[in-house]
């Protein structure tokens, strides 16, 4: 077998050319020294009868694929795509996060908000502004022409009207609905949803559209109905009185039963709404604790008293704001119903301010609103001090 010229020669000298190797102990004891180690390729190579230089050479070459396939090339890496993934994530994420970026999300957020903003500063903010302004001027109807003959007053329009008498009773008259209306309605409410929870089952929607009807209905209509029915004469509710002997007053010409006419007729009115929200209140609490409490031996009452009112506490201080709100405000009976008479036993705040724009007062009508709005806040305050405390 000819020999390739690369190869070492391991044979000993003076030995032929082809001849075998000299035998490896099969005991290492019996080798006399350490046996170099053989790489695998040779090893690989020998056992399958090549020649230990084609073993070597195997063994070269797939040591160089390994290192080619471990090592690339310098243009190798670019273009195979290992490194570019991450730098293109890193250039992206750098360019959303540049100044520019940011700048382009926020005029594209601020032009989607533009039209809200536009109506809420040119419509709600503007003009709340412009009260507050007016409310420190002396301000008329006939200044209108002459914008330049107005005088800063200060606060002398809001002294002014603690001395006003007329408005001393407009307030007495907004008090008294609301001390006496918040309460009414909140209680009236609660017992008919109490009822409609409890008791009625089959006609429960039929109840409950018919108590909300009056929520939704104009107060014109209503105002219609109720003067027929108070009429002195031929009223339905003096005529019930006359068949029980009572012979039943002038209510809304009276200045003792106008303003009380006014307030049975607000609570019925706002019933629905309140009924609605204590059902819904009273339908959240889980039935579980009602059976427990009466495996416990609780009454009905104790169960009201000591499960249903402190569970319904979030939405007693909800009705009692909305309630309080709407009664302060209070226009729309006395506007269409007496017109704030009978010698105004039924003027309200909201009412006497109308008036006082109509008149052309409009810095001494704008600091009315600011004193109704103050009123507002601190009534809704009283009511999250007294029903806060348990809402958790």
């Amino acid at each position: 077998m000819p020999r390739r010229p690369d190869a070492a020669d391991t044979s000993a000298p003076g030995s032929p050319p082809d001849a075998a190797p000299n035998r490896v102990p099969a005991d290492p004891s019996e080798a006399s020294g350490p046996t170099p180690a053989t790489p695998s390729g040779e090893v690989s190579g020998a056992a399958s009868g090549e020649a230990p230089g084609s073993a070597a050479d195997s063994a070269a070459g797939s040591a160089s694929d390994v290192r080619s396939s471990r090592a690339p090339g310098p243009g190798t890496a670019a273009d195979s795509g290992v490194v570019a993934g991450p730098a293109v994530g890193v250039r992206s994420g750098r360019a959303a996060n540049s100044p520019r970026g940011g700048l382009s999300r926020a005029l594209t957020g601020w032009g989607f908000a533009l039209p809200f903003t536009l109506l809420f500063l040119v419509f709600t903010a503007g003009p709340v502004v412009m009260s507050l302004l007016m409310s420190l001027t002396d301000l008329r109807g006939t200044d209108l022409l002459n914008p330049f003959n107005v005088n800063i007053v200060g606060i002398d329009n809001y002294v002014r009207l603690f001395s006003d008498a007329k408005f001393l009773t407009a307030a007495g008259n907004t008090a008294v609905f609301v001390v006496v209306g918040v309460p009414l309605t909140m209680a009236l409410s609660l017992v008919v949803a109490l009822g409609l929870n409890s008791g009625l089952v089959r006609f429960q929607t039929v109840f409950r559209v018919g108590y909300y009807l009056p929520v939704v209905t104009s107060i014109v209509a209503i105002s219609v109905v109720w003067r027929f029915v108070l009429q002195p004469d031929t009223g339905l509710l003096n005529e019930i009185l006359r068949f029980v002997g009572i012979d039943g007053p002038n209510w809304l010409n009276n200045q003792t039963f106008a303003l009380p006419t006014l307030i049975v007729m607000g609570a019925w009115r706002n019933l629905g709404f309140g009924m609605v929200i204590f059902l819904a209140g009273l339908q959240a609490i889980p039935k579980d604790l009602y059976e427990a409490a009466t495996i416990d031996g609780a009454r009905r009452f104790a169960q009201f008293r000591y499960l249903t009112v402190p569970m319904l506490r979030p939405t007693m201080l909800f009705v009692a704001v909305i309630t309080t709100i709407g009664y302060v405000q209070f226009f729309e009976e006395p506007f269409v119903m007496t017109q704030g008479g009978p010698l105004d036993s039924t003027l309200s705040l909201a009412f006497h301010t109308y008036n006082q724009f109509g008149f052309g007062n409009y810095g001494y009508a704008s600091a009315m609103g600011y004193v109704l709005f103050v009123v507002v806040v601190l009534l809704s305050i009283v009511w999250f001090r007294l029903l806060r405390s348990n809402v958790e």
